[in-house]
């Protein structure tokens, strides 16, 4: 019995994924060089802790 095959070994595979992320970088939601600043981050932040506080 000539066995070619490990059994039970990972599958060598092409590095390309299955599917696209929603929002990957470089997509059309998400295009490259569209990070926000810390100042913009921290001000979204507390609007939403002011929001969540006052309900």
């Amino acid at each position: 019995m000539e066995k070619n095959k490990a059994l039970g070994a990972a599958k060598k595979g092409n590095r390309t994924p299955r599917h696209k992320e929603h929002n990957q970088p470089g997509g059309p939601k998400n295009p490259f060089g569209n990070r926000p600043t810390k100042e913009e981050l921290i001000a979204k932040l507390k609007e939403q802790a002011e929001k969540n506080k006052s309900e």
